[in-house]
């Protein structure tokens, strides 16, 4: 069980180290710490990760994105935190500049997430892309993304083939919100035996349903779960919100005997809100 946070977007290490305690103190496995999301600038996840393993003591899962970064600078980056004792990484592609607020930013994508993978895969085996030593390999284990709901099923099925061919220890979905939906593709990927891990993510109202469905590249809503949230908001946030919960915990009931964890977003920074959907799943911790 993991708990995905949002870095802050200044540099106050509380912002991070407080989530961090509350997430420990509740027993979850591991923070999860997201990189440049939808292209907006944040706290580093590396140097947050850092921040919560040494100061809390929880482990961290960083996310890494190649949209940012040369590949020269990716493994300046991967040797770092290697060397600071980061085990865990999460290799995205990441969304498309045009989704941030920086129209004079520009892309990288030297490589994309299948790249990465095989390039973190040489580290793990003590050579980089060029076949150089880089002495004692690092102790990496590399997740990837996958999309249950993607329009091109197949298309994401042969990227997920590549990914595991290429190195990956485990696969986290994008949110679900259509159990059939990960069925189907746990079908079509049975052949290749990593750990599934489910996301989960818990709409604090209709707008956050709304922005997941239309704005964020990837996210899949159908209708009928925005229409749960429409109906609720009309009684007010506190409602919405007690039905994204419970939408959020349905969805984990539903998925449990499929996957091997799940990777709960805290939207907005709403800790509480992760692990409130817990405790209605009945999912227990380690505290």
């Amino acid at each position: 069980m993991s708990i995905e946070v949002l870095p802050p977007r200044g540099w106050d290490r509380n912002a991070i180290v407080g989530p961090a305690h509350e997430l420990k103190d509740a027993g979850v496995d591991s923070l999860a710490i997201v990189d440049g999301p939808r292209s907006r600038s944040r706290m580093g996840a590396l140097s947050a990760a850092v921040i919560v393993e040494q100061e809390v003591g929880i482990e961290a899962i960083v996310h890494y994105t190649c949209r940012d970064r040369n590949m020269l600078g990716m493994i300046s980056d991967l040797l770092g935190a290697a060397a600071v004792g980061i085990r865990n990484l999460l290799v995205v592609s990441g969304d498309p500049s045009v989704h941030g607020p920086y129209p004079d930013m520009t892309e990288v994508f030297d490589i994309d997430s299948i790249g990465l993978t095989n390039v973190v895969t040489g580290l793990n085996q003590g050579i980089d892309p060029a076949g150089n030593s880089i002495g004692d390999p690092t102790k990496f284990v590399q997740g990837v993304v996958a999309n249950p709901g993607a329009l091109d099923l197949e298309r994401e099925v042969t990227r997920f083939r590549y990914k595991v061919e290429a190195g990956a220890s485990f696969v986290v979905t994008q949110p679900i919100f259509d159990p059939e939906s990960l069925e189907r593709f746990l079908d079509k990927i049975h052949e290749w035996k990593i750990p599934v891990v489910a996301g989960i993510w818990p709409f604090l109202n209709l707008r956050n349903a709304e922005f997941l469905a239309n704005e964020v590249p990837g996210g899949t809503v159908p209708e009928k779960i925005v229409d749960r949230m429409r109906k609720a908001q009309i009684s007010g946030d506190e409602e919405a919100l007690n039905e994204g919960v419970e939408i959020a915990a349905e969805m984990i009931d539903a998925v449990r005997p499929l996957v091997q964890g799940f990777h709960l977003s805290a939207p907005s920074r709403r800790v509480d809100v992760a692990l409130r959907v817990l405790e209605e799943a009945g999912v227990s911790t380690n505290a």
